[in-house]
Formats: structure tokens, C-alpha cells, sequence
């Protein structure tokens, strides 16, 4: 079946032309702009401007991620570092989103609870760290416990910002039409929020490797974290610097998962 062909007018062409020109010329700065990053750093490091040992260089880090990937252990390190913050990402997310339905559904439990929502978030939540690992033991359930607590505060405050915010004139109209409250939650309170939704989406999935990565430093026999950890005591900063790189790659790689979906949602 042929799709049917839209004829625009020269001045929407125009204007779509520009949309597409303004996107190519953005993302070509950005590669310029990495490439540029790249090559200075290779260059000082060649020319002894910055000592190797200490700051690495993008040729070092290349043959370290091929040494240990040779050596079998990378991907076992990557798939843990995976396996722990989607985990942690998905439970953070679904139970601060259902904590914050709680608290808009009832007013009276949101000014009890409220304050200590507040307090929990701005603790450190590494200094928790100890107890977690007496609680839950060592290794993956330690590390996911910590992704979890780091991101489910913000994602239940951020998500009951956006309840709370949405117009109440819509929420009095839906009423003088006898919805019910479970009515104007799935009607009119989360669609009105799928915008900070995604915003949230895109705010955990730099967090939850944040807790990940926590989580591995105190207690962790395999991961990204432990990699960075383990270097830093042996004094290869290459594997450092390579570990860091593979988490960017991975974060970006989560990052270009959540955005198409806010694209779709938008549409």
C-alpha cells in the first residue's frame, strides 16, 4: 500500500528545511566538539604536557578496555553494573511514582509525610551505606538497595510536584461532572504529568548509575565500580579513566532508550 504523499507549501518546506538544517548543524558541533576534546587530550599526553600516569590518555584507555576485554572479565563487570542499575532504575521508579499517587490521593498523609521526605532526601545516602550492607549482605542487593534509596526520594517528590500542580479549574470541572477521584487520577492527573514523567526518566537514569556505582565502591566483587575502585588501589589509572568511559558509554546509551519514548509520547 503507497503511503499518500503530503504536498506542502514552499513556505512550510522552507520552514522544515531549516528544522532539519538547525538539527545537522547542532549535531555536527558536537562532533567537532568531542573530536577536538579527543585529539587535545592524545596530543598533550604525547608532548608531556600531561603526564599519562596521572591523566591518561584516549589511546591508553582504547587498550585497556582491549586488554580486559580479552581477559574475559570486562563484559562480567558490565552486564553487573547493567543488571544493577535497570533494576534499581525500574523499582525507584515505579514505587516513588506509586509513593507520590499515595500522597496526592491523600492531603492528609502528604503534610505528615512531607517533611520527611525532605529530610531523606537531602541526607547522604552513602552514609547509609554500612547499615545497608548488615540489612541486605553484600554485593548486587546491597548496590540496587542504594541506586533505589538515591533516586526514589526525587522521583516521589518530582512526581508529586507535578500532581499537585495540575490546573485546578480541570480537576473542579471533572467534579461538577461526578468523576470520582480514580476518575481524575487516570483522566486528567497523569496524563497532565507524563512531561515531568520523562523528566524523571531522564534525571534517574544518571542517578541510578550513580547509586550503582556507590553501591559497588563499598560493597562489590564484580562492576564498573569495583573496576574504578580496584584500579585506584593498584594505581592503574587507566583502568580508572576506562571504566568512567564505558559508564558514559552505557549512560548515553540508557539516555537514547528513555528519549525517543518522550518523542512518541509527545506526538
Amino acid at each position: 500500500m503507497k503511503k499518500k504523499q503530503i504536498n506542502y507549501s514552499k513556505a512550510r518546506k522552507k520552514y522544515l528545511r531549516n528544522i532539519k538544517k538547525d538539527k545537522c548543524l547542532v549535531l555536527l558541533g558536537q562532533i567537532i566538539i568531542f573530536a577536538l576534546f579527543i585529539g587535545l587530550w592524545q596530543l598533550l599526553a604525547d608532548t608531556g604536557a600531561i603526564d599519562p600516569f596521572f591523566f591518561s590518555s584516549p589511546s591508553r584507555i582504547v587498550n585497556t578496555i582491549i586488554d580486559l576485554a580479552e581477559d574475559g572479565n570486562l563484559w562480567i563487570h558490565i552486564w553487573t553494573s547493567l543488571y544493577e542499575t535497570i533494576i534499581g532504575f525500574i523499582i525507584a521508579t515505579v514505587l516513588g511514582t506509586f509513593i507520590a499517587i499515595l500522597l496526592w490521593w491523600s492531603e492528609k498523609l502528604r503534610r505528615i509525610l512531607e517533611p520527611y521526605l525532605i529530610i531523606l532526601n537531602s541526607l547522604p545516602k552513602i552514609a547509609l551505606g554500612p547499615m545497608i550492607i548488615f540489612w541486605v549482605g553484600s554485593g548486587t542487593g546491597a548496590t540496587i538497595v542504594m541506586c533505589v534509596l538515591i533516586c526514589v526520594i526525587l522521583t516521589t517528590i518530582s512526581m508529586l510536584n507535578a500532581f499537585i500542580s495540575c490546573d485546578n479549574d480541570k480537576i473542579l470541572l471533572m467534579k461538577s461532572m461526578h468523576a470520582n477521584k480514580l476518575q481524575i487520577l487516570f483522566k486528567l492527573i497523569l496524563p497532565n504529568s507524563i512531561p515531568a514523567f520523562f523528566s524523571v526518566l531522564k534525571i534517574n537514569v544518571g542517578m541510578s548509575w550513580v547509586g550503582t556505582i556507590i553501591g559497588e565502591y563499598l560493597s562489590s566483587k564484580a562492576g564498573l565500580g569495583y573496576l574504578i575502585n580496584y584500579g585506584s588501589q593498584i594505581l592503574k589509572l587507566d583502568i580508572v579513566m576506562a571504566s568512567i568511559t564505558l559508564l558514559c558509554i552505557l549512560a548515553t546509551g540508557m539516555y537514547l532508550l528513555v528519549s525517543p519514548l518522550e518523542k512518541r509520547f509527545k506526538k
